[in-house]
């Protein structure tokens, strides 16, 4: 059978058959999607320290996801593209959680965050003399306040503030969320002032 004459829909159907010709056929013809995602995301991944293998191993998980999912609700390409850029952005929240496991490591006010060339203390201090963070640096309760300010954070704030200090921009964030540049503006903003209400309670 000459699968390169059939259309989406049937071909659809025969990979439903079990065909892996069907789905042979299917992949040759939409694989460049899986390299336009992987291409977009090959720096975040990098800068996460995922693998690329890892990267590519994902979206053609999301691919094989599209294929055996697909409605017909929307046209093949557009839904494996959905489906891949999903994968892949599930993928790089899971690598930005895991590295920011230990919470000293993920709220160190001291550490500099290349996105900004900046440390926590500079994003989230006011600069003058009374700010509440230099004291907050020689507090003996150090450790529980890192709790407590992490602890605030809803799980969006939380994908956003460890994106951030691993150094990814606001539009590279914008994309893993699936949501606009301004959103994560706004939410960094919340984060900042959470931050700060919470050091000046416990100052």
């Amino acid at each position: 059978m000459d699968y390169k004459n059939i259309n989406d829909d049937e071909l659809i159907m025969l990979i439903q058959e079990s065909s892996d010709e069907a789905k042979e056929a299917l992949y040759i013809k939409y694989r460049y999607i899986v390299g336009i995602y992987v291409k977009k995301y090959k720096k975040v991944a990098l800068s996460l320290g995922m693998d690329l293998s890892d990267l590519n191993q994902e979206a053609l998980v999301g691919f094989s996801d599209a294929i055996n999912n697909y409605n017909n609700t929307s046209s093949l390409n557009t839904f494996i593209s959905l489906c891949v850029e999903r994968r892949i952005q599930g993928a790089l929240l899971k690598a930005s959680r895991k590295k920011n496991q230990v919470l000293n490591d993920a709220l160190s006010l001291e550490h500099i965050y290349n996105c900004f060339n900046s440390s926590l203390a500079d994003i989230i201090s006011d600069n003058n003399e009374n700010d509440p963070l230099t004291k907050l640096t020689r507090d003996e309760h150090y450790e529980a306040l890192l709790n407590d300010i992490i602890s605030s954070l809803s799980n969006t704030e939380k994908d956003v503030f460890y994106l951030m200090i691993d150094g990814i921009n606001y539009q590279d964030i914008a994309n893993i969320l699936n949501v606009s540049a301004k959103s994560v503006d706004n939410t960094i903003q919340r984060i900042k002032n959470k931050v700060k209400n919470i050091i000046l309670i416990n100052s």
